[in-house]
């Protein structure tokens, strides 16, 4: 597409009007119920589809398949994020009425990251297409690294804290308690940072390790930088209610890591082939239609299997709880 720079200042403003919205309704501390997660998620996926309609009508059928190809794939990625801000905000013991806040903080620190990461990748990609084989393999390897971590069962039980996390509150200070949704405090002649804010700064940094993979995977699908960013942006937004509406069914999505290194896998093949289409090979290419089917087909399956194997792991657990209720009940007697 050709994208003029009055159209990527209106998408901006537009984008930052709804941020803005979404903030003042959600000014005053709450616990966010699973109604006002669930309308709210609605609204946003409503919004995605009607600019994907919009980029459909003036954009063309390409860039309304890559827009929802890229949406819908950074979608599902965004969901394996919240595994770990459940882990965040278990380590920082962030209140629930605080905890909405917290999300939206720490979710526009990483739009903001991911926008720089874009526009990186954008000017990496233009000048040098050898890139797309370095993209393509590490999305190859990063899919069968989910596999081999969904393969051992085994779940990190608490988050660590990174480099540059560590060095802010060394340097700065932290709080010994929350203090509202302050950021800052005056302790002891000196000011300091809040839990609040290092809960924020965990959210934005932390997804940055997600945009290694998430980011490479859309430019496997567009190379536009424009729906790259939108459709970043519409998946992450709508990301702080969806962490309210299915909190409670993250457990259930037991297969969600096959899912997802499926996904990986097919476009980091499909950035191989074309890799070498544009080397001059001659190979088939996957067209935007059949990467759309492939991943929303994936997806379905995936939740599917899912929650199948959560129910009958249920049902055995209900089962052996039974069983066990009845040999205590046998030795009592």
């Amino acid at each position: 597409m050709n994208v003029s720079l009055a159209l990527w200042v209106l998408t901006i403003v537009g984008l930052c009007a709804l941020i803005a919205v979404d903030f003042i309704i959600g000014r005053k501390p709450h616990d966010v119920s699973v109604k006002e997660a669930g309308i709210w998620t609605i609204v946003w996926i409503v919004l995605a589809a009607l600019f994907g309609l919009g980029l459909l009508i003036w954009g063309g059928g390409q860039a309304g398949g890559e827009f929802f190809a890229g949406y819908i794939t950074e979608k599902s990625l965004s969901v394996d994020n919240l595994f770990v801000f459940v882990l965040i905000m278990a380590k920082f013991a962030v209140p629930s009425q605080y905890q909405q806040r917290v999300l939206l903080v720490g979710v526009l620190i990483a739009l903001v990251l991911r926008a720089i990461f874009i526009a990186a990748g954008a000017a990496i990609l233009a000048s040098f297409s050898w890139v797309f084989y370095l993209f393509g393999a590490f999305l190859i390897w990063t899919a069968w690294k989910l596999i081999q971590e969904a393969r051992t069962d085994e779940e990190d039980e608490e988050y660590e804290e990174n480099k540059l996390l560590k060095a802010a509150e060394r340097r700065f200070g932290v709080a010994d308690r929350y203090h509202g949704t302050k950021l800052w405090i005056e302790q002891n002649g000196k000011r300091v940072m809040t839990p609040m804010l290092v809960v924020m700064l965990a959210i934005g940094t932390t997804d940055v390790l997600f945009a290694l993979d998430s980011i490479p995977a859309i430019f496997g699908l567009t190379q536009d930088p424009y729906i790259v960013f939108t459709a970043n942006a519409f998946a992450l937004m709508g990301l702080r209610q969806l962490y309210f509406l299915i909190g409670g069914l993250l457990k259930k999505l037991v297969h969600l890591s096959y899912g997802l290194s499926i996904i990986l896998g097919f476009i980091g093949v499909k950035l191989v082939l074309h890799a070498l289409h544009e080397s001059g090979v001659h190979v088939p290419e996957i067209s935007i239609p059949v990467s759309l089917g492939v991943i929303c087909a994936v997806l379905v399956v995936t939740t599917i299997t899912s929650l199948r194997a959560s129910r009958k792991q249920a049902e055995a657990e209900a089962a052996a709880g039974r069983g066990e209720g009845s040999v205590k009940k046998d030795i009592d007697v």
